[in-house]
């Protein structure tokens, strides 16, 4: 049946939606969510449909198209296309069986990922898949297969090996190792191009991070260039398509907070081998209030993690870290780029915690490429730091991504301060790593880059009444009374 198109000049973000008048559908005998063929000259795109009453979006005759079929099919307001009835894709089938209990075969789930990918199944038919590998979990097989699956439909880089990463599974504010790690590894002339996410429930993500200091979203060509000339990157993920089915499955996962053990190691490493990554280091803390509570848990992944990451021919090691409180000093970008360059810089005001641990990290992944022998990569590590070559590497990658700031001056906090004090004396027996992230989020990070959380204390510092805890940083007073209106309890229990 021909049919006149509409532009609705309304984007879906990734599905392909067509909308139909009721009574267009009646004739037609289509349904809500059935799949429409779209025929336009050469041009063939599949589309799910849905349905309307309202003459005022379509009326009879007229076929409605959102800017993603627009686009793939080439037409304007008003042209002619032949819409048919097409039949749901083989992949819907197969999240049923997975719902029921079966375990999928790698090509089962190649065909999942594909249609994910390429837009043919709706937000509905991919939250069913992300239930049932949560319902029903997925075996090392399965996650392997998912793994290559996200790899195979999506952009890969190469590089000569040995190509170093590192992944934390986060739920600790702060935590900024990376952006201490990756120019302590470059230094020792090792190729470490790291893509990373933004923030969705805590106070910062490291590209939001990075983003005080530099450009983030750089398009894969570019980034090529730039690992090639400086041997490192540190970028947002969400900019490029490396294993684009995974970004899918993340903005279904995140309203309902499900993350499945399966999906959440296909996921990271899927972005690992996209780049190249032959050699890889799990950052996996532990701890009330971290996303991994306690050690047996922890084990567990690590297994997974080494286990599934040697079927993919990835070196993968994991270290199980303290996650009872925040890493680091500052919450919220800038504070955090802040800290990151002092301990770059040596100044005296880094966070003795975060330094620590960035030096660990980076010493296991020198050893893990060979630029340093078992047992000395803490050492070079150390000397990378202290001599200052770190740093000069961490201008090198700010520069090839494009400078915003390199130095902790030249970073603007949030206007609006205000100190919060110790109601009695006593001992940090705890911090509450979700509450603190909540408190940064209502001072506006990481939407305003200056505001955030400055802590002064951490678990197992004595206090005064009247020390200074925290400091708080927002861009506006309405900002900081969100904040404080918060503070009824405290993230920190003093006893």
């Amino acid at each position: 049946m021909k049919l006149a198109v509409k532009d609705l000049d309304i984007g879906t973000g990734g599905p392909l939606i067509a909308v139909l008048h009721s009574s267009d559908a009646q004739r037609m005998d289509l349904h809500f969510e059935d799949r429409v063929r779209l025929s336009h000259g050469k041009r063939r795109v599949v589309a799910i449909l849905d349905i309307t009453s309202s003459q005022g979006v379509v009326r009879q005759g007229v076929i409605g198209l959102m800017d993603e079929l627009v686009k793939e099919l080439g037409v304007r307001d008003g042209q002619n296309i032949e819409v048919q009835l097409e039949q749901k894709p083989a992949s819907l089938q197969h999240i049923r069986s997975k719902l029921d209990g079966a375990c999928l075969s790698e090509e089962q789930l190649g065909e999942i990922v594909y249609d994910i990918t390429r837009n043919k199944l709706s937000e509905i038919e991919i939250a069913y898949f992300v239930a049932s590998t949560y319902i029903r979990g997925l075996n090392a097989d399965e996650v392997a297969a998912l793994t290559k699956a996200m790899v195979k439909y999506g952009e890969t880089l190469d590089f000569p090996p040995p190509v170093m990463d590192k992944h934390s599974i986060g739920g600790v504010p702060g935590n900024r190792t990376t952006m201490v790690v990756v120019p302590i590894v470059a230094a020792a002339g090792l190729t470490i191009p790291k893509t990373s996410s933004r923030a969705i429930t805590s106070a910062a993500g490291t590209a939001d991070v990075m983003e005080v200091l530099a450009r983030v979203e750089v398009p894969l060509p570019e980034l090529r260039h730039i690992v090639k000339r400086v041997g490192a990157c540190m970028v947002w993920g969400g900019a490029l398509a490396l294993a684009p089915a995974d970004d899918r499955i993340i903005r279904v996962e995140s309203p309902l907070s499900l993350d499945a053990e399966g999906q959440m190691i296909a996921s990271v490493l899927a972005k690992k081998r996209s780049v190249g990554a032959t050699h890889v280091l799990i950052d996996i803390p532990v701890g009330a209030g971290a996303k991994v509570w306690d050690m047996e848990r922890g084990e567990r992944l690590r297994g997974l993690f080494e286990g599934i990451g040697k079927q993919l021919g990835m070196e993968v090691h994991v270290l199980l870290t303290d996650g009872a409180q925040p890493i680091g000093n500052g919450i919220g970008s800038a504070l955090e780029a802040r800290d990151v360059l002092w301990i770059l810089l040596g100044d005296e005001r880094a966070p003795a915690d975060l330094r620590k641990k960035s030096i660990m990290m980076a010493g296991k992944l020198l050893e893990m490429g060979s630029a340093a022998p078992l047992g000395e990569g803490v050492k070079l590590a150390e000397e990378l730091l202290r001599s200052g070559k770190a740093y000069r590497k961490m201008v090198e990658i700010i520069d090839a991504q494009g400078r915003r700031a390199s130095r902790p001056e030249e970073l603007v906090l949030g206007r609006q301060t205000e100190e919060v004090r110790a109601a009695r004396p006593g001992t940090i027996r705890s911090a509450d790593n979700k509450f603190i992230a909540r408190i940064a989020r209502a001072l506006g990070s990481p939407k305003d880059q200056g505001a955030g959380v400055y802590l002064h204390v951490h678990v197992g510092d004595r206090v005064k009444k009247g020390d200074t805890l925290f400091t708080l940083y927002a861009d506006s007073s309405e900002k900081l009374g969100h904040a404080r209106a918060l503070l009824s309890a405290s993230p920190f229990d003093v006893r």
